[in-house]
């Protein structure tokens, strides 16, 4: 016979804390993806295109701006997180809680400061995500060519960037919503 575990309803705490971890690890991983891309800027002059379709300088520096945009809208989005994360630790003093027994999760917290805060960092990831999707648009126009001259490779390399992650973005915003509402 297979022991089965007693089904045990998580509080509302440690939901929030779920979601911040999960915020503050995807941003860490973009914030790390974004560094290195900034640290590996490519050579404009090396593109696989040349002539009138190749890109301009205006489009360099638009990949560097929305690169450096990206990553200070994550790493605002994960201070923020971090700074909720740690207000729920130090709320009503930890050894007060610790000497009765009770864990971290069962802490009484203002849920409208902490909803809020969870949807202030919320905003600060899909503006990072908007910012990234820019700065990959502007990296392809780079090594495949503008826009404007139609090309088949630059237009499949964009077309699932510019559906997926707004369709994405979409559903993250409607779950944030829904959360902020309960």
């Amino acid at each position: 016979m297979a022991n089965v575990m007693p089904h045990r309803k998580l509080s509302t705490t440690t939901i929030h804390i779920m979601a911040l971890d999960g915020i503050i690890h995807v941003n860490s991983l973009f914030t790390l993806g974004l560094f290195l891309g900034l640290t590996l800027y490519p050579d404009p002059a090396a593109t696989l295109v040349s002539g009138s379709c190749s890109a301009g300088l205006a489009i360099a520096e638009n990949l560097v701006s929305c690169h450096v945009y990206s990553f200070s809208s994550f790493l605002f989005s994960s201070l923020i997180a971090s700074a909720l994360k740690q207000a729920i630790k130090i709320a009503n003093g930890n050894r007060e809680y610790e000497e009765r027994g009770l864990s971290m999760t069962n802490l009484r917290v203002n849920l409208m400061v902490l909803r809020f805060g969870i949807l202030v960092s919320a905003v600060g990831s899909v503006f990072g995500c908007g910012f990234l999707t820019m700065a990959l648009v502007n990296m392809v126009q780079i090594k495949l060519g503008v826009l404007g001259c139609k090309s088949f490779h630059t237009l499949a390399a964009i077309s699932p960037l510019v559906t997926l992650v707004p369709l994405a973005l979409a559903i993250y915003v409607g779950l944030v919503l829904y959360a902020f509402s309960r």
